[in-house]
């Protein structure tokens, strides 16, 4: 038996009781979820190991874990905010702010389309080393000399790791600092949040080690396992397929665990967060934190949450929805409500926002399986919040 640690709100006993189930039949090795509604914490639960590859340590309260793509609707806030402040026009050429850029037929690259994955350039010609990836340089320069492998704004494909360099070159043109600085001075240290998008040394001790695992085959009485279709498994296995070149944007890929990854500044994959973290972001996204400040004006949070891309996805090769850097409810990202927006973390981790119920949700875990958008630990969670809010 597991020992669940942390509080529930009266009526949410359904989340602790999927939380402790994630452990017993979904192969949870260590996680924490965390869910606000109006702007205070109403669920807030950590349990298991703190390191998935087999050490005793247990997670503790402010445990924190490697988020993957959970980092990109973190990203995604910094050039929304700057537009807020006036400092970025969503609908100006990438090229405007950043004219290296416009080479090779990128010149009609609106900003817009980075956000929602429509521009083109999930692939580089050339993958970049873990040690180019990080170094602040390389991943921009090959992307100003990159050709994209469509139409800009015609069509939308997941930028898995393109996503990194494009945000992050684009804010440092604007501002004069780097992403993740803006995100500790700006985002981070005013609302309280133990989220970083380059680790510093000072909280290493804090995060566990991820590893990949199996999950556990559904029981007999489950009915048939759900098996990816053909189209989307024969992607990943073609080396020359979108799919697999967007993943392998970084080759090999790099050491998750290495404390140098986990320094770097990638906004698309290597953000380091507790789940109280990401749901008090996404809470202070729709409104008042504990008295705080609310990041989006509601203009801003209506652009965030409208659709920009929807269909099939060119590199996930499902249909995805996108606004602008968030993932918006449908059946290959299912969150909350039809209103819900936010996105997941490749392997496990989710977080978003439901402005219809005021709800703000964040799970993490160390435990990486086998999928891409909708994890069925995080899923089962999801269920059992919509379960409680229903009564």
């Amino acid at each position: 038996m597991v020992d669940v640690q942390g509080t529930v709100a009266d009526g949410f006993e359904p989340v602790r009781d999927a939380f402790a189930q994630n452990f017993t039949h979904r192969g949870e090795r260590g996680a924490a979820v965390t869910v606000y509604r109006d702007g205070r914490k109403i669920v807030d639960l950590w349990a298991g190991a703190k390191n998935a590859d087999g050490s005793d340590e247990p997670w503790r309260h402010g445990t924190a874990q490697i988020v993957r793509s959970a980092t990109k609707g973190v990203a995604a806030a910094v050039p929304l905010l700057l537009h807020q402040r006036g400092q970025v026009d969503l609908d100006a050429p990438v090229g405007t702010y950043w004219p290296e850029f416009k080479a090779n037929g990128k010149d009609r690259v609106l900003v817009r389309h980075l956000l929602s994955h429509r521009a083109g350039l999930p692939v580089l010609d050339t993958p970049l080393t873990p040690a180019e990836a990080v170094d602040g340089v390389s991943g921009p320069r090959a992307l100003a000399a990159q050709a994209p492998a469509w139409e800009p704004g015609t069509d939308h494909g997941y930028h898995a790791q393109t996503y990194s360099w494009l945000l992050a070159e684009l804010v440092l043109r604007v501002t004069g600092r780097t992403l993740g600085s803006w995100v500790a001075e700006e985002i981070a240290g005013p609302l309280g949040l133990d989220l970083w998008i380059g680790l510093p040394e000072s909280e290493r001790d804090r995060v566990g080690r991820i590893a990949d695992i199996e999950a556990p085959a559904a029981p007999a009485s489950a009915g048939l396992r759900v098996r990816a279709k053909q189209s989307v498994t024969d992607a990943y296995r073609d080396a020359a397929s979108l799919t697999r070149r967007a993943f392998a944007a970084i080759d090999p890929l790099a050491d998750e665990n290495d404390p140098a990854y986990r320094a770097a500044e990638l906004p698309a994959s290597a953000g380091i967060a507790t789940a109280d973290a990401l749901a008090r972001f996404y809470a202070s996204l729709i409104g008042v934190v504990d008295g705080g400040r609310r990041l989006f004006a509601p203009a801003t949070l209506t652009m965030a949450r409208t659709e920009e891309s929807a269909g099939p996805d060119r590199v996930l090769v499902v249909g995805t929805r996108f606004g602008l850097g968030y993932m918006l409810h449908g059946p290959a990202s299912p969150l909350l409500a039809p209103g819900s927006f936010g996105h997941p973390g490749r392997g496990g981790s989710l977080a978003f926002a439901d402005p219809g119920t005021g709800l703000a949700f964040g799970y993490v875990t160390n435990g990486m399986q086998k999928n891409v958008t909708a994890d069925p630990r995080a899923q089962a969670l999801v269920r059992a919040v919509a379960r409680s809010l229903a009564g």
